[in-house]
């Protein structure tokens, strides 16, 4: 019989229901949220891993669409990949749990997290990140830290705690932060230029919550948890450590570990691993016998090694691997305009991290389409990719599509940027961005949302603002203060460190976070930390080199670029300009060049690379939906030539007759010798009939038009 515990959170019950479904998995609960619904499993291997010095831990969160009621789309009647939305879950989940695993647990473990039931008023991602805390704890599976999740908003000048659907199409945060009984394990948001005092705000807000979810986890483990299963420990020999490192020297590995190229450091520790292994390999296996894989303990001691001296290095000495100041930023280059033909683009360098952000305009419709769990998110007209190619570390592997590092880091620039992005009214185009890493050392995603800032001013978006991103380091001691945060941090402070705190925004605010943690969590000490030295360096990026390489968006789009107008008619008429199986909207789009996309509330879109095939487009569109008018004048097409005159079409299903007698001023003997068919002609509208026919003439409208030019 299963059991059920149930608690109040944010004015709704949360409950989880144990014993019910999946017993066969190590740890497993039923989770509810309102009528949301996520059934949430752990289950681990019985033995390590042979040959591996990680942690294989998998994190699934799968959308069921029946979970909304909808069948999914294309041939195939099934889910296929996971979304961006669902692989970015799963990266919210792992990370704030990934390290209070024991460090040398070699276990696979895979937490799958299956959404059910959604109700729109109580999100299925934050249940699943829950559900996963307690799935851990109540296992046989070493995991004991009671972790919780909670979003926070921000909706009429007012902090919310896991808003409702309405409340987040309002909101000015979307923050995610989860923590266990004393720290903040991951810290998530989106913002529109939030305050650093709002945003403590919201995560003291988010702790006190957690607080409270992480009590009832613990008393649910206290009568649920399972007695945690013994697993085989690795642990580096000491006597083995010594000798190692006891050859090698503290003064050697500081040498080592000392340059500023990334290349430099690595040939430095080759050589060292080479020295060692040649005077050092027989004595050590004298030591550890004849089946010690020698190699691998000799690696494993290295890197030991080395990242302890550089952790000494930059906590005690404060001297960093490339001699850096604890604040100081490396060298920075932008440029704008390094491709020809495309829309924008920029080239933004960090040290020898380098991104390179293009810029790709397109008509609305080209926006993603979204089939997700939200009902509120169908689709979006700003898209931001990241590729992550091996070249960019010196890797020689082939590309095969991105990984989850590369979405997620997308999303976060898409996030980051998203706040200065012009509406679909003020700017009626959909947006692109793709960030190629051409070389990486640490702060990747940063540099790219950077040179994104840069791509969108070159192309001519009008953003609200430039953003600039930064990540801080962390570097931790013995007790919760004694501890050193450095700025702009690369890839061997990141291999070593215990924290990348990545914040993007404007000169206003923050506009995203990210926070990736190797250790038990932050005190709120570190966190004001991180934003205050985040806020300083952004500041510096901005003035003293993004807007030295533009100091605005352009005020002409590319000439590549497309260019579209934008116009609006009444609703009841859409059906007139699209026409029976869209006929008539097809012969616009023949006749003028032009992709034309149509919106339910009566807005239109034309999209063209030659003007005047955009203005007659808007011709033709105005003359379909208006009514004819004595006196105006048309832009039109002969469709038919008689012995009396000529028929012209100035919009699909209206036509009128230009009497041979008001073709020319000239006398017109024959129709045929003045106009043929398919010739474009001005033509003024000079009466209506009682019939409702339309009587042009070519002549009066040269006339008119000469007359304005005049004027």
């Amino acid at each position: 019989m299963f059991r059920s515990y149930s608690m109040e959170l944010a004015g709704r019950t949360l409950t989880a229901e144990i014993g019910r479904v999946a017993e066969q998995a190590n740890g497993a609960c039923l989770m509810r949220y309102g009528d949301t619904t996520v059934l949430v499993t752990a289950t681990a291997s019985d033995k390590p891993r042979d040959g591996i010095d990680f942690f294989p831990m998998s994190i699934d969160y799968e959308e069921r669409l029946y979970s909304v009621g909808k069948i999914p789309g294309g041939f195939i009647k099934r889910e296929g990949r996971p979304s961006e939305k669902a692989v970015l879950t799963a990266r919210c989940i792992d990370r704030p749990l990934r390290p209070l695993f024991p460090k040398d647990y070699r276990n696979d473990v895979a937490i799958v997290a299956t959404v059910m039931s959604v109700d729109q008023d109580c999100s299925p991602e934050v249940l699943a990140m829950i559900g996963a805390s307690l799935a851990l704890n109540i296992s046989d599976i070493p995991f004991t830290d009671p972790v919780s999740s909670v979003n926070i908003g921000y909706c009429d000048g007012q902090l919310v705690v896991n808003p409702t659907a309405e409340q987040r199409e309002t909101t000015k945060l979307n923050l995610t932060v989860s923590s266990k009984e004393d720290k903040v394990m991951m810290i998530e948001a989106g913002a529109d230029e939030i305050p650093d005092a709002l945003m403590m705000e919201a995560i003291h807000l988010a702790f006190d919550t957690n607080l409270e979810v992480a009590k009832w986890i613990k008393e649910i483990t206290a009568k649920e948890g399972k007695e945690k299963a013994p697993y085989t420990e690795y642990v580096i020999p000491e006597d083995a450590y010594q000798l190692v490192t006891g050859f090698i020297t503290d003064a050697r590995m500081e040498d080592a570990v000392f340059a500023e190229l990334k290349q430099d450091r690595d040939a430095k520790i080759k050589a060292v691993t080479e020295e060692v292994t040649e005077a050092l390999t027989e004595q050590l296996t004298e030591m550890m016998g004849e089946d010690e894989n020698i190699p691998q303990l000799i690696g494993d001691i290295i890197y030991k090694f080395q990242k302890m001296t550089v952790r000494r290095m930059i906590l005690r000495d404060h001297k960093r691997p490339d001699g850096r100041g604890i604040e100081e930023i490396r060298k920075l280059s932008a440029e704008v305009d390094v491709l020809p033909r495309v829309h924008g683009s920029a080239l933004f360098s960090r040290g020898q991290t380098q991104a390179l952000t293009v810029t790709t305009l397109g008509a609305i419709s080209e926006g993603q389409r979204l089939d997700g769990l939200d009902e509120k998110e169908t689709g979006k007209r700003y898209i931001h990719h990241n590729n992550f190619p091996g070249y960019s570390v010196g890797e020689a592997k082939t590309s095969r599509g991105p990984g989850r590092r590369e979405i997620g880091h997308g999303a976060l620039g898409e996030r980051a940027l998203l706040p200065v992005i012009p509406s679909e009214e003020e700017f009626p185009y959909s947006i692109r961005l793709v960030s190629d890493i051409l070389s990486s050392n640490g702060s990747t995603s940063q540099a790219s949302i950077c040179g994104s800032t840069l791509s969108l001013m070159a192309a001519g978006v009008p953003i609200k603002r430039p953003v600039a991103g930064i990540s801080v380091g962390l570097v931790t001691g013995d007790s919760d203060d004694d501890f050193i945060e450095i700025t702009d941090i690369q890839g061997v402070e990141d291999f070593f460190g215990d924290m990348d705190f990545k914040v993007a925004g404007t000169s206003e605010g923050i506009t995203a976070i990210q926070m990736d943690m190797k250790i038990k969590g932050l005190t709120f000490e570190m966190i004001e930390q991180a934003f205050a030295q985040t806020g300083r360096a952004r500041d510096y990026i901005l003035n003293e080199v993004m807007l030295k390489a533009i100091a605005e968006p352009r005020k002409e789009l590319s000439p590549y670029a497309p260019k579209i107008a934008q116009m609006q008619i009444d609703v009841e008429k859409i059906a007139e300009v699209i026409g029976a199986r869209g006929k008539v909207i097809k012969k616009i789009v023949e006749e003028t060049g032009c992709e034309i996309d149509t919106e339910d509330d009566g807005t239109i879109y034309i999209k063209g690379v030659d003007p005047a095939g955009i203005q007659r487009a808007k011709d033709m569109i105005t003359a379909i939906v208006s009514d004819p008018e004595p006196g105006t004048i048309y832009h039109g097409t002969v469709t038919r030539l008689m012995a009396f005159g000529a028929f012209v079409e100035i919009a699909p299903g209206k036509e009128g007759l230009v009497h041979i007698s008001k073709i020319s001023n000239k006398r017109v003997a024959k129709v045929e010798d003045v106009l043929a068919v398919g010739d474009k002609v001005a033509v003024k509208l000079m009466e209506i009939d009682k019939q409702g026919r339309l009587n042009f003439s070519m002549k009066d409208a040269v006339e008119t038009e000469e007359h304005k030019e005049e004027a």
